[in-house]
């Protein structure tokens, strides 16, 4: 039989996830003020994208299988709740 994670490790990924994140923002900025070449640049916005990517479905699977297996999701509420989340991680926005 399988063992549930404790939600605090689940927690504790997520945040040295974040943190990870936050290091490669910092090094994106220095990148953009030392004028380093646009290639380099976008190459480095596409791991950070990738990485906030990741960090979001741990979220949503967590979220999900916090609701789902206690049969929550019949609850009209709770359902409406994840279809909204998965609804706001799921826009993409071209641009400002």
């Amino acid at each position: 039989m399988g063992r549930e994670k404790n939600p605090e490790v689940d927690r504790e990924t997520i945040i040295k996830r974040l943190k990870r994140i936050e290091g490669q923002i910092r090094g994106l900025q220095k990148m953009v003020s030392g004028e380093r070449e646009c290639e380099s640049i976008v190459t480095q916005l596409a791991a950070v994208r990738s990485a906030i990517d990741s960090v979001g479905a741990l979220v949503l699977n967590n979220y999900i299988k916090l609701c789902a297996p206690r049969g929550r999701v019949t609850d009209p509420d709770v359902y409406e709740a994840m279809v909204r989340v998965v609804g706001v991680w799921g826009r993409v926005r071209l641009g400002e």
